[in-house]
């Protein structure tokens, strides 16, 4: 079923290696492998016309046993430490997605999103004819109160005269939550990039459906919200 006439491909990415959480797209969150809530969902969306899992690895690709279309596993040099989600991007684009008008990435590691996330950030892309839909979430304390901090520890000028306000004084701040992104298919292949243009605008997300697990302490967060969900 496509979307105001425009056919949509839905990317998966989950690459094996992980660092700090080790196999973390596999582990289990509430008795199911943490990679199968994206791919449920994505796979249910009605707005969705075909969904591709890219992966590099064997054990990702067993797991994810929910029908999803898995074309190959995901060449080495796009599995390094040092690849990046643009090359992914553009590689899957040019094999498998000619055929498509809109790209949606669904990141693995943020499993609370629903299912109306999906489609009202796709519909803020039609309606806006934007070239990109990145989902953002309110940051939990202003960013304004965070600075690197020097080898003495010294706290001198840690807080910029404009953060001495009060946090209500402050205004809203809003942080990438790694959820969702969308793009043109079209007028990612002609620029390759992922910048942020005039054309590229901000789908708004509670904190409740924003964990991004890249750690235990995530995936802890995460068995606790979905009893709030």
């Amino acid at each position: 079923m496509m979307i105001a006439g425009k056919k949509v491909l839905a990317l998966v990415p989950a690459r094996g290696g992980s660092k700090r959480l080790p196999r973390k797209n596999i582990l289990p969150l509430n008795g199911k492998p943490l990679i199968n809530w994206t791919l449920e969902l994505a796979l249910s969306c009605n707005a969705i016309d075909e969904v591709i899992l890219s992966t590099d690895d064997h054990e990702i690709a067993s797991v994810a046993s929910c029908g999803v279309n898995i074309p190959e596993l995901r060449p080495s040099k796009l599995s390094t430490d040092n690849a990046t989600t643009l090359s992914v991007l553009l590689y899957t684009i040019e094999k498998y997605g000619t055929n498509y008008d809109i790209l949606i990435v669904l990141q693995p590691t943020s499993p609370l999103r629903l299912m109306k996330h999906i489609e009202e950030s796709l519909s803020l892309f039609v309606e806006s004819e934007a070239f990109s839909v990145v989902s953002v979430t309110p940051c939990e304390h202003p960013p304004i109160w965070s600075n690197h901090l020097p080898k003495s520890g010294t706290l001198d000028g840690f807080i910029k005269p404009e953060g001495l306000k009060r946090s209500q004084d402050l205004g809203d701040f809003y942080r990438l939550n790694g959820s969702i992104y969308i793009y043109n298919i079209q007028e990612l292949m002609k620029v390759r990039h992922v910048n942020f243009t005039q054309k590229s605008y901000a789908y708004k997300m509670d904190n409740l459906f924003s964990v991004d697990i890249d750690n235990q302490m995530d995936l802890d967060m995460a068995e606790f919200f979905l009893t709030k969900i």
